[in-house]
């Protein structure tokens, strides 16, 4: 059974502790960062270790290209999905093949070492974010949902479901959420006008979605990982998705506005999220835990659908994954030099 707390690591390998933690039921996912990274072998032996202790963990990692990128050593080096957004403004055909590619390449490496997902992609509009720019396909609204299809059909085409994030939209906030309060002023019917059109277009294509930690004021006076609203009425209601619900990390800035980690995993569980995510502080991660212990597990058949088509292989010395992996390989590869 999958639980409803994302938890990571510290190391490169498995400590007593980690093993202690992976075995409560309530545990139902590992998130990897760079520092757990060393070479494919490595993170593959990590991750077999995992499901040596916890065969129905559901492993996870940031690997969206560009500047968020935890797989680096070994890995291919991904594009930053706003330089397609720069091709596809004179070559869309290009761009759009590159996307597929990128998508595809992306989630072959990420599989084959063993994680089941990517939090990926991003569908925020670039407008004044801090913390979005390059890592949303564009600035332009109407070409998001093209590139971002395309890139999600080369992560369906390799095995890999998609998450599409931050719902309803994080690019018209100046302020970064992982370290200050962010706060959206603008009206309902704006939001759903503009940045939710790319969601709602992309929805038959997304297989999970994480809602921003920002304050819709003029909508709801909670951050929309917390926000019934946006969730249950708008999300589940209204729009019918399906899919499975991941709040932001729980440790970040903006999500402190409810407590501690104990009220914030609680507060998003009980808004409709499936599942929680506290990283990068183990006390806080316990204590999330800890006031979770009573509640039921979340929605199995939902959270199943995460789960990756890992290959069964042995990653020697060399990381190659195949011809046509060498081929997609060169081609982002090129582009990334180009456009650097």
């Amino acid at each position: 059974m999958i639980g409803a707390l994302m938890l990571d690591i510290e190391g490169t390998s498995l400590s007593d502790q980690d093993i202690e933690l992976l075995t409560n039921p309530q545990v139902g996912g590992i998130i990897l960062f760079s520092r757990n990274i060393v070479s494919p072998q490595q993170v593959r032996q990590l991750t077999d270790h995992m499901r040596q202790v916890r065969p129905e963990l559901l492993i996870a990692v940031d690997q969206e290209g560009g500047r968020v990128q935890r797989l680096k050593q070994g890995f291919t080096r991904l594009p930053a999905m706003g330089k397609l957004g720069e091709l596809y403004q004179s070559s869309p055909d290009q761009a759009l093949t590159l996307a597929q590619h990128s998508g595809w390449l992306m989630a072959t490496e990420v599989l084959a070492v063993g994680i089941d997902f990517s939090f990926a992609p991003v569908l925020d509009v670039n407008n004044i974010s801090d913390v979005i720019g390059d890592r949303s396909f564009s600035k332009h609204l109407e070409d998001i949902p093209r590139l971002a299809s395309a890139f999600m059909q080369g992560m369906h085409d390799a095995g890999m479901a998609t998450t599409g994030k931050h719902f309803p939209g994080h690019g018209s906030v100046k302020a970064d959420s992982h370290v200050a309060e962010a706060v959206d002023h603008r009206s309902y019917d704006e939001i759903y006008e503009n940045d939710m059109q790319v969601f709602i277009e992309l929805m038959p294509h997304l297989d999970a979605l994480m809602p921003a930690h920002v304050i819709y004021p003029q909508v709801d006076r909670h951050p929309a990982g917390f926000s019934n609203y946006w969730i249950e009425e708008i999300l589940r209601g209204h729009l019918k998705f399906d899919g499975v619900l991941f709040s932001d990390d729980l440790t970040m800035q903006a999500a402190c506005v409810v407590g501690g980690a104990d009220m914030r995993i609680q507060a998003a569980l009980k808004a409709g999220c499936d599942m929680g995510l506290v990283c990068n502080q183990r006390d806080a991660a316990i204590l999330a835990l800890n006031a979770i212990q009573a509640l039921p597990l979340p929605n199995q058949e939902r959270l199943e659908r995460m789960r990756g088509n890992i290959p069964a292989i042995q990653i020697g010395e060399a990381f190659d994954l195949g011809e046509t992996w060498q081929t997609v390989q060169s081609t982002v590869t090129a582009f990334v030099n180009q456009s650097s």
